[in-house]
């Protein structure tokens, strides 16, 4: 019974961790939307200044609705598990989550670091630098939260499909 609850404590845990993630992520994206301009020039660069109408509503506000569903996804798997089929969908995608998350920071830091992309990149060594030290780890960071996450859920009832 005590090993039931730690379990369920830590699936919590990483759960609120995914979702306080996600909603970060968003409320920086729904500033910039906004009209902000701190860290934007480093991540987007000539995008941040030129704003096209394009980047603003798929970019920014896009991106921040895709964050905040993110943050529903991790605010259910910190939840009880359902059974059956909700809770093997809730589970695989914060499994897909993590993938894509883990992929995108891990991609961009190899080409950054090995020189990969090449000078068509347009990448200044501020955004290099930035991107290298901030948003990849960023990224990295989410991937783990929501991964972790994703293997803590339903497991505090021993169950790993749901069924139990």
């Amino acid at each position: 019974m005590q090993e039931d609850r730690q379990g369920r404590a830590t699936a919590r845990v990483w759960g609120r961790s995914a979702c306080a993630w996600a909603v970060a992520f968003a409320t920086l994206h729904f500033y910039w939307a906004l009209g902000g301009n701190e860290g934007l020039s480093v991540s987007a660069g000539p995008l941040a200044e030129e704003r096209p109408a394009w980047f603003v509503v798929v970019g920014l506000w896009g991106v921040g609705v895709l964050c905040l569903v993110g943050g529903v996804l991790g605010w259910l798997l910190s939840r009880p598990r359902p059974r059956g089929w909700a809770g093997r969908v809730v589970k695989a995608l914060g499994w897909s989550v993590c993938a894509v998350l883990l992929v995108r920071g891990i991609a961009v830091e190899l080409l950054l670091l090995s020189g990969a992309a090449g000078q068509e990149a347009d990448v200044s060594p501020e955004q290099r630098l930035w991107t290298l030290v901030l948003w990849n780890p960023w990224f990295l960071v989410g991937g783990l939260v929501f991964g972790l996450s994703a293997r803590e859920f339903g497991g505090a009832d021993g169950s790993s499909d749901g069924t139990a």
